[in-house]
């Protein structure tokens, strides 16, 4: 029986890096809406000889994600693995001036369509499937308002889910990657030393490993 890991967000960074890590043992389904960045990752597993599906799609968009899960559903039945990386990083700016453009497509990306994919993965996980979210403790940082409030909102959702399904499943993983070399960090400090930082790769070989 094939094993589906499905990842949001897997044009690049750690969404990217998971995919690699994962797909000598799954089939991997990406979702992004970078349509040349999952072919970049495509090449890649193809070169190591490894398939994926890609799905160039918006993950707002709630219409075309109960399309991609039930197209999911009717070709290998269910979803071993859900890593949702999809994030939207708003320029730092003070919440007093933060640009409202940024602030509603925060909230759509980290919170709304995080509500949305929840309801529709989880009958694909069954009890036994594992979800994978993933903290960044920017809450309350000064200039990270619209970042840092929808990220916190998105993983206490996450954290209801996990509670909620304790005892019956999935088991609903909440992992802390740690400070990695992605694009999304340089933007937030462009004059970081990223030779001191984790590679993408590496912070996710690890967190697959605590998957057991």
């Amino acid at each position: 029986m094939t094993q589906v890991a499905l990842i949001t967000g897997a044009s690049r960074g750690l969404g990217a890096a998971l995919a690699e890590e994962l797909a000598p043992s799954h089939h991997i389904v990406a979702v992004a809406r970078t349509t040349g960045a999952l072919e970049e990752l495509d090449d890649r597993l193809q070169a190591a000889g490894h398939s994926a599906t890609l799905a160039p799609m918006d993950i707002t968009n709630p219409d075309a994600m109960a399309q991609l899960c039930r197209g999911i559903y009717d070709r290998w039945g269910s979803v071993a693995i859900w890593a949702h990386t999809a994030i939207h990083a708003a320029p730092l700016s003070p919440a007093m001036t933060m640009d409202a453009r940024d602030w509603d497509k925060s909230v759509a990306i980290n919170v709304t369509a995080t509500g949305h994919l929840i309801p529709y993965i989880a009958p694909l996980l069954g009890e036994d499937g594992q979800a994978m979210f993933f903290e960044d403790f920017k809450a309350g940082e000064k200039f990270a308002g619209a970042y840092g409030a929808t990220k916190a909102a998105q993983i206490a959702l996450a954290r209801s889910w996990q509670a909620e399904s304790a005892r019956h499943g999935p088991k609903v993983h909440i992992l802390s990657p740690g400070p990695m070399a992605t694009a999304m960090r340089a933007r937030f400090y462009p004059g970081e030393d990223r030779e001191a930082l984790t590679r993408p790769r590496d912070a996710a070989r690890r967190l697959v490993q605590m998957l057991g």
